[in-house]
């Protein structure tokens, strides 16, 4: 099984969006770009939700069969580690191996001697086609990387071999996660992770890597956007390069997490994409949740006063909600509006307030912030709250599908090359 050229990560809460956001798919392959979804979603927010991995595996068969998709289609087990894995495995055929918990921890000293040894013939000057400058490789370098990824890149060997026992080799996506390091790869870095996962024998097909700057939770990128590009090209350099390198699978891309609303950003992958010819999937996640919110807000009545009713309850559990997003939230508290003032807000007032338009000076970025942390409040609400999502369906499924489009799939993929690298049959693709 090979991942197509470009994919997206369309999680979804609660389960019911899966025809808008296919639907906005197939408006992007009406104009020539072909996009296969990655329906993902991680163990904390199926613990939140109180849906298991089934479910998700539902959700995409049925929006399949009723739109008619005709290409390759995953679920993703998102986030997953060796102990979470199992609940994943019947469902899912694309895995998201996150190895942030062991970035830092030290291998054994036999493992770092005999990946220094294997890396030997890559000591001295490394020249990666596309990267201007060449790289000096020594011991101390490579020690230093073995010493912060090899005991992770390890743990990714070890999750991936239990996937395998399961499900059959080539039968499922891997992709590795080490973008919650403290600090950016640096290509060397990077070229080298490659190295040590070709080493484990894992047939990795997506790698997110940490970038420079700010990946925040719902809003635009913050940071310095000339170096974020700079990271980019030479992270699609070193991709194409370690491919031939560790004969890595072809159809290896960079995952970019987070990547909902980065809109500053979406020019600049665009373009390097377009260059380089390479792959690139994106997880876009928690702003399907928000585009219901915003849906069950423009419909009025009841879906306004949920709306609202999620906010102030938000307010009250300010420190609750936030404590898991710290590293990936920045909201200024002080400037939150007050519930009583949000309370007498018209649907136009809330939609303008959450929906993610940076021209309009309406748009507050620590409300969306706080209401895209809050979806455990809509969760406790059960019924009511979903019960609402099925009256407003319109409302909600257009928001869902125009966010989708027009703000994401748009600016990043269409006007360019998309052939796939090996089309996978889709009964093969959705095969569990």
């Amino acid at each position: 099984m090979n991942i197509e050229k470009f994919s997206l990560g369309i999680g979804d809460r609660f389960g019911l969006e899966g025809v808008a956001q296919l639907r906005a798919l197939q408006k992007a392959e009406a104009e020539g770009a072909i996009v296969v979804p990655v329906w993902n979603k991680s163990n904390r927010e199926h613990t939140i939700i109180g849906t298991v991995p089934d479910d998700v595996r539902g959700e995409a068969d049925a929006a399949v069969k009723m739109c008619g998709w005709k290409h390759s289609y995953y679920v993703d087990a998102d986030h997953i580690g060796f102990t979470t894995v199992e609940k994943f495995l019947n469902s899912s055929n694309f895995f998201t191996i996150d190895v942030a918990d062991y970035i830092g921890k030290e291998a054994s000293q036999e493992s770092v001697e005999g990946f220094l040894r294997a890396m030997d013939d890559y000591t001295g000057i490394l020249s990666i086609p596309g990267i201007p400058a060449p790289f000096e490789v020594n011991d101390s370098l490579l020690k230093s990387i073995a010493r912060k990824y090899l005991y992770a890149i390890e743990e990714a060997g070890k999750v991936y071999r239990a996937i395998a026992a399961k499900k059959g080799e080539g039968n499922f996506i891997t992709e590795v996660s080490v973008d919650e390091a403290s600090s950016p790869q640096t290509p060397a870095e990077l070229f080298f992770i490659l190295a040590a996962l070709a080493q484990e024998k894992v047939p990795i097909q997506t790698i997110a890597p940490k970038f420079t700057g700010s990946f925040l939770k719902g809003i635009d990128y913050v940071g310095d956007i000339k170096k974020f590009a700079r990271e980019f090209e030479d992270d699609l350099a070193v991709i194409a390069y370690a491919i031939k390198t560790f004969k890595l699978p072809q159809s290896l891309k960079l995952s970019v997490h987070s990547g909902s609303d980065k809109f500053s950003l979406y020019s600049i992958m665009h373009q390097a994409v377009k260059k380089s010819g390479a792959g690139l999937h994106l997880k876009t996640a928690g702003t399907t949740w928000l585009e219901e919110i915003i849906g069950l807000a423009a419909a009025g009545g009841e879906g306004l006063v949920l709306a609202k009713d999620v906010y102030a309850q938000a307010i009250q559990r300010y420190d609750e909600l936030c404590k898991p997003y710290l590293t990936v939230i920045d909201i200024n508290k002080a400037k939150l509006p007050d519930p009583k003032i949000v309370a007498s807000w018209s649907s136009q007032q809330y939609v303008a307030a959450l929906q993610h338009n940076q021209s309009s000076d309406s748009y507050d970025r620590n409300f969306r912030q706080l209401v895209h942390v809050s979806f455990r409040i809509a969760a406790e609400m059960g019924q009511r709250y979903l019960g609402l999502l099925k009256e407003c369906r319109k409302e909600v499924e257009e928001n869902v599908a125009t966010n989708l489009y027009e703000r994401h799939i748009k600016p990043l993929f269409l006007g360019i090359e998309t052939n796939v690298f090996h089309e996978t049959p889709r009964h093969e693709a959705a095969r569990v």
